[in-house]
């Protein structure tokens, strides 16, 4: 029987219409043997939760540029628990001052991951904290 494999939604939040960033690190976690659902531009954190939820994945990745990481984070994650699938770990990346770091962890937010990150360092990062069954 085959190894299960990571499941990862990466996904683009309010009105930001830059994805070129999702896209290659999308790109980059499919290179690493993950499989990846990507939702394309303009989505709600309703649309993401729900996609997640039916997809079943491990991993919700957000690219965000706008500057709103906050209240997209903290609408994320209540939703989440609200739903009982607290359990998805979700990672941010792109334009997120550090000063919000401390915010985004309390919040339950796992890896945050500035646009000069690594892809492998972001690879390295889901495939040591996510185990699947």
């Amino acid at each position: 029987m085959p190894e299960k494999r990571i499941r990862v939604l990466i996904a683009k939040p309010g009105l930001d219409g830059h994805d070129v960033g999702a896209k290659v690190v999308a790109h980059a976690l499919r290179d690493a043997g993950m499989e990846v659902v990507y939702t394309g531009l303009h989505q709600t954190v309703e649309q993401i939760l729900a996609t997640a939820l039916q997809e079943d994945v491990d991993v919700i990745g957000l690219s965000i540029l706008s500057g709103a990481h906050l209240p997209i984070a903290e609408r994320l994650m209540a939703g989440l628990k609200a739903e009982k699938a607290d359990d998805i770990m979700v990672v941010l990346g792109g334009n997120i001052p550090r000063r919000d770091h401390d915010r985004l962890r309390a919040m339950g937010v796992a890896g945050i991951f500035p646009t000069s990150s690594r892809f492998e360092k972001i690879a390295d990062f889901i495939k040591e904290k996510v185990k699947v069954q």
